[in-house]
């Protein structure tokens, strides 16, 4: 079949009648290639070719439930067993990976098209997989970038929604958040303060500040501080204590994958990140790229972030620990905006469809890499535990420290 007369609707249909064929079968498999990337909303060149990988020690079997007569004869390899077929002008291969389990694959992925379910590799997987002139992984870059995007617009008419307000609630007017902050700003810093030590003097940038709390007691011990954050709200409200505190502080309003770099090049002694953050980024690298250009040589990058055992796999229930989710589950969620539980009942139900944002949860090993992978320098991971007396024995939280090379 030519890429000129490639029938998308016959396509889509091939691919779900070899899935239900398998399914007839109890034959687990996952969609694999240009048609999974394809499947999952990324804009590849279209192939001919439709990949399944299935059960190993099923495929003879299933191949001898097969009628087509274009079956070709088993190929055999160290590590594959696969046959080929074809069904509706379309080129089937199925492959069989010995001594692996298809149901147990951390990059299976179960998506929906129209109304239909099936398991497909995930796009990380060639993400990580592929080289980076690849033109798969490069369309995928693009499609992330542009789902990024589109997720920023969001998130940033979420936060500016009421977020004022919900900082008011939590800490107060400007003025009370400010003497909090005056009274104790290494307190403020809590188990930050272990890693940002001798600041004075030092220029320091809060990515993703918010109401800028922990940059303003920075500020307070002498540290020249910038804050980015999308929400114009976050940022009136911080520049607000800024005045009550009687510092100076740069709040950029911005999407910080928006930022322009070259202002900021090289220009930070230290870059720190805290808190519910990380899951906003559907793709990792932009933003572990962003620190690293930020940096000057020698600088350090500090982020604290719920450990993703607390957030991904263990919830506590009563004096019970409960194992709910799928650590390696690569798909996106949406929720509710973070500062929405800090408003009260009736601003929370009046635009509730407006704070729903997009969030992808990462596992431990997935930022650590990136961090690493961007050319930094991993100095230490600390895991701090969870202080409930219920929670005793679970990760709370997780501080990674990294340096730019001199």
């Amino acid at each position: 079949m030519n890429k000129e007369c490639f029938d998308e609707e016959t396509w889509q249909k091939t691919i779900f009648d070899v899935w239900h064929l398998l399914e007839r079968e109890h034959i687990s498999a996952t969609l694999e290639g240009e048609s999974a990337v394809q499947l999952q909303g990324c804009s590849v060149d279209r192939t001919p070719s439709i990949r399944f990988s299935i059960q190993w020690d099923a495929l003879e079997s299933f191949r001898a439930k097969l009628i087509e007569n274009t079956i070709s004869e088993v190929n055999t390899t160290q590590r594959t067993h696969s046959f080929t077929f074809t069904m509706n002008g379309f080129f089937i291969e199925i492959v069989g990976y010995l001594g692996t389990v298809v149901r147990t694959d951390p990059d299976r992925l179960i998506i929906s098209v129209a109304s239909e379910e099936l398991a497909v590799k995930s796009l990380n997987y060639y993400l990580r997989t592929l080289e980076k002139s690849n033109p798969i992984r490069l369309a995928i870059k693009r499609y992330y970038y542009n789902l990024q995007v589109t997720d920023a617009d969001q998130n940033g008419q979420a936060w500016n929604d009421d977020a004022y307000q919900a900082w008011i609630n939590r800490f107060g007017t400007p003025d009370q958040a400010a003497q909090k902050i005056k009274q104790d700003p290494i307190g403020r810093l809590g188990s930050l303060s272990y890693y940002l030590k001798d600041v004075r003097g030092q220029k320091i940038m809060n990515l993703l500040g918010s109401h800028a709390g922990k940059a303003l007691a920075l500020a307070l011990m002498g540290a020249e501080v910038t804050v980015v954050d999308i929400s114009a709200e976050n940022a009136a409200y911080a520049k607000h204590v800024a005045n009550a505190l009687d510092v100076p502080l740069n709040y950029v309003i911005s999407d910080v994958l928006q930022l322009p770099v070259d202002q900021y090049k090289e220009k930070y002694d230290q870059v720190f990140m805290e808190l519910g953050i990380l899951h906003y980024f559907i793709d990792l690298e932009p933003i572990a790229d962003l620190v690293f250009n930020l940096l000057k040589p020698g600088g350090q990058f500090v982020i604290q972030e719920f450990h993703p055992i607390s957030t991904k796999l263990v919830t506590t229930k009563g004096k019970r620990q409960i194992v709910f989710g799928n650590y390696f589950d690569q798909s996106l969620h949406t929720r509710s905006v973070a500062f929405a539980k800090h408003l009260d009942s009736h601003h929370q139900s009046a635009e509730e469809g407006s704070r729903k944002v997009y969030l992808r949860e990462w596992t431990l090993g997935e930022i650590v890499t990136t961090f690493a992978q961007s050319g930094l320098t991993v100095r230490r991971l600390d895991e701090q535990p969870n202080m409930k007396i219920n929670d005793i024995g679970l990760p709370k939280l997780f501080t990674l420290v990294c340096a730019k090379p001199n």
